[in-house]
C-alpha cells in the first residue's frame, strides 16, 4: 500500500483583502502555508474576470512560497509562456479548455514549471487517462468555478477517491488537489479521499480569525 502524502495548504488569493494583499501573502506564509494559489479568470471559460501575469509578478515579489497558478481560460496555451515568466512555479490548465493537452503540458514543462491539469465537477476523471502519466498534479474542483465561498459539492469526495485509485494506477507519484468549499468541517474527508493539496479561500482569509489562526485549525483538522 502507497503511503500517504503530506497534506500541502494552499490559500488563494481570491478571497484575500487585495487592499492590502501583500500583508495577506505574508501571513499566510509565516502561517504555515506551502503554496499561495492565484485563480486566473477570463469572463469566458468563467463568469469572472480576476487579473494577469502583472499580479503574478507582484506576488512573486513578496513571497518565497510556490506559486500554484490555476488558468481557468480559453486557450491557456497562449499564456503560458507570459506566466511562467511572471513566477509561476505550478501551472494548472483545465482539460475543457485544451485542445492539444498533451502539447500545452509539455510546453508547461520546457518553460520550467511542473504543470497540472484540472477537472470541472461535471467532467469525468477518464478525460485524463492518457495525460496522468505525464503530469505533476490533477486538480478537482469541487464547486463550479468562477467565484470564491461556494458550497462543497458532496459528490467530490467520491471523485477523489476514483482519481487517487486512478492515479496510483498511472502516476503513483502525483499529487491530488482539491478545489471550492472546504473547511475545517471536510478537509478531514478529502484528504481520507486521497486528496494531498487542499485550496483554501474564505476559511483562511476572514474576519474571523487571524490567517495563521485558521491554518493552524486547518491542519489539525487535515492531520487529525
Amino acid at each position: 500500500m502507497l503511503k500517504a502524502k503530506p497534506v500541502k495548504l494552499a490559500p488563494s488569493i481570491l478571497t484575500a483583502d487585495f487592499g492590502h494583499l501583500a500583508d495577506e501573502i505574508r501571513a499566510a506564509e509565516e502561517g504555515g502555508a506551502d503554496y499561495i494559489h492565484l485563480d486566473i479568470m477570463d469572463g469566458t471559460f468563467v463568469p469572472n474576470i480576476t487579473f494577469g501575469p502583472l499580479v503574478v509578478e507582484a506576488v512573486r515579489q513578496v513571497t518565497k512560497l510556490p506559486l500554484d497558478v490555476h488558468l481557468m481560460i480559453h486557450d491557456p496555451e497562449r499564456y503560458v509562456a507570459d506566466f511562467a515568466k511572471a513566477g509561476a512555479n505550478n501551472l494548472t490548465v483545465q482539460v475543457e479548455a485544451c485542445l492539444h493537452l498533451h502539447s500545452t503540458v509539455q510546453k508547461i514543462n520546457e518553460l520550467g514549471c511542473s504543470a497540472s491539469v484540472a477537472l470541472n465537477p461535471a467532467t469525468s476523471i477518464e478525460t485524463l487517462r492518457e495525460i496522468l502519466p505525464f503530469i505533476d498534479m490533477v486538480l478537482v474542483m469541487s464547486v463550479n468555478p468562477g467565484f470564491g465561498g461556494q458550497k462543497f459539492i458532496e459528490t467530490s469526495t467520491s471523485k477523489l477517491r476514483r482519481m487517487r485509485k486512478l492515479l496510483d494506477e498511472f502516476n503513483p507519484t502525483c499529487d491530488l488537489e482539491v478545489d471550492g468549499g472546504i473547511s475545517t468541517h471536510n478537509i478531514d474527508d478529502v484528504v481520507r479521499c486521497g486528496a494531498n493539496v487542499i485550496v483554501l479561500g474564505s476559511s483562511v482569509f476572514n474576519k474571523q480569525a487571524t490567517v495563521a489562526e485558521n491554518l493552524a485549525a486547518l491542519r489539525r483538522a487535515a492531520e487529525s
